[in-house]
């Protein structure tokens, strides 16, 4: 049976049996976007790092006490986004020039120069949100997670992530008017 054909709730059981294969399989899947979260809400690359491999490492000292009533991708967003409010109680969000790189190949030098601006610029008009808020739009606008997934993750209300996203807009809004009108 293809790895893709086994679902990340069966992945996650055989994790609970002792199966590190399968803990290694939900890595892989869940590696690159979880690190995405992670980098958008810290601003800083190895802070992301360390909240994604905390949030692996949660998961797997909890994988006997793991219950599939929602599904796995929620289960381990609850976490790492947990991990990231803790990680802000602790310690401000680093802002930094060193963004790493997201581009797709085929760009030229100058709009690669742009678009690495622009990044910048999203990144410290989020790091002006509370930590709440910018999760929720990290979610919502870069993962694409719908508002009741994310109110599954908060434990809250499609209804009040809807009101948060609001706010957050409202807030952004001017920070990236520049950008809008360059549009």
């Amino acid at each position: 049976m293809p790895e893709e054909a086994v679902s990340d709730e069966e992945l996650m059981q055989a994790v609970a049996q002792g199966n590190l294969d399968a803990f290694e399989q939900l890595f892989l899947r869940y590696q690159s976007a979880a690190w995405s979260v992670a980098y958008r809400f810290t601003g800083d690359a190895a802070e992301a790092e360390d909240l994604v491999s905390d949030s692996f490492l949660r998961i797997l000292d909890a994988a006997e006490r793991y219950k599939p009533t929602a599904s796995f991708r929620t289960y381990f967003y609850r976490i790492l986004t947990r991990r990231c409010i803790d990680f802000t109680r602790k310690k401000r969000p680093i802002a930094t020039d060193n963004l790493p790189p997201v581009l797709a190949s085929g760009y030229s030098q100058s709009e690669a120069v742009v678009h690495q601006e622009h990044n910048q610029h999203i990144q410290n008009a989020l790091e002006q949100l509370s930590e709440k808020h910018r999760l929720v739009v990290v979610l919502r606008y870069f993962e694409g997670f719908s508002n009741i997934a994310i109110a599954e993750m908060f434990q809250s209300s499609p209804k009040s992530i809807e009101r948060m996203l609001a706010r957050a807009r409202k807030h952004l809004k001017p920070l990236l008017q520049s950008l809008l009108e360059e549009d």
